[in-house]
């Protein structure tokens, strides 16, 4: 009688599942190369810009450095649209936020450099009667070099106490790390959406457009830019071939979509 031999083979990859407090399913891994499709065999197959996409998707090539930057640098991402990020009514300047800057240079009459040691006391909370979101809420603390050399970093503190509303922010000065001490952050992406929880992090890459939502009313916490650069794990050591923050312990949002023919407002930072 023949032998006969059992078996199985995994039916999907690994996703993190959604929990009380995120509802969201993930990804993982740390600089790895990750593909979703919200609504099934929409991708296309063996190539990334067909004469016609399924449903009539755009397809918009985002990269995150220059196009002869060496292959294991070149951080880049295929999107398929439903409309291209290109349509928009025109731009406009805004007023200068006196507490938000990124210029760290000697000519920025608002920076002062100081040989003592600086201690900041919590920042207040704002008040029921003003309606502060996350972007008007970030407050420059320090940094050094400026974004249009791409060189340097920016510290910030956020508080608010208002989702953003129809509206969605750009930055374009360098990678974004969302740190929230107080309050969730549910951080709607161009490549899915991510509840970030007090004692974790978020890193928004430069050029991606994100809105911030406060499902628990309120939230405060600190921002950090690299402008030039972008976040890398650093070496073990001696600590071997585990330990710290592993790989595995980050986590990248599947793909989503919004159906919405209502007007939005983007602001950027230049």
């Amino acid at each position: 009688m023949a032998s006969q031999t059992l078996g199985t083979s995994a039916l999907g990859g690994h996703f993190v599942k959604p929990t009380d407090s995120d509802p969201y399913r993930y990804q993982t891994g740390f600089g790895n190369r990750f593909a979703s499709e919200a609504i099934p065999d929409t991708l296309p197959f063996a190539q990334n810009m067909p004469r016609r996409n399924k449903y009539d998707l755009y397809t918009e090539f985002l990269t995150g450095n220059t196009f002869t930057a060496p292959r294991a640098e070149n951080m880049n991402c295929y999107l398929y649209r439903i409309r291209p990020s290109v349509v928009h009514r025109g731009i406009e300047r805004l007023p200068d936020n006196t507490d938000l800057t990124s210029t760290f240079l000697p000519i920025n009459p608002n920076v002062h450099v100081s040989p003592r040691p600086l201690v900041w006391k919590p920042f207040d909370m704002p008040s029921k009667h003003e309606h502060v979101d996350f972007v008007d809420g970030i407050k420059t603390l320090a940094g050094n070099g400026d974004p249009t050399l791409q060189e340097g970093l920016a510290i910030h503190v956020y508080l608010a106490n208002a989702s953003m509303e129809k509206r969605a922010f750009c930055d374009l000065d360098g990678d974004m790390m969302i740190i929230p001490v107080e309050g969730r952050l549910d951080v709607q992406t161009e490549m899915g959406r991510i509840m970030v929880k007090p004692s974790e992090l978020v890193v928004v890459p430069r050029g991606i457009r994100f809105r911030v939502s406060l499902p628990d009313g309120t939230s405060r916490g600190y921002c950090h830019e690299v402008f030039g650069s972008h976040y890398t794990l650093p070496d073990l050591g001696p600590l071997g071939g585990h330990g710290l923050a592993n790989p595995r312990d980050f986590e990248t949002p599947v793909a989503a979509f919004d159906i919405d023919q209502t007007p939005w407002k983007g602001k950027r930072s230049l």
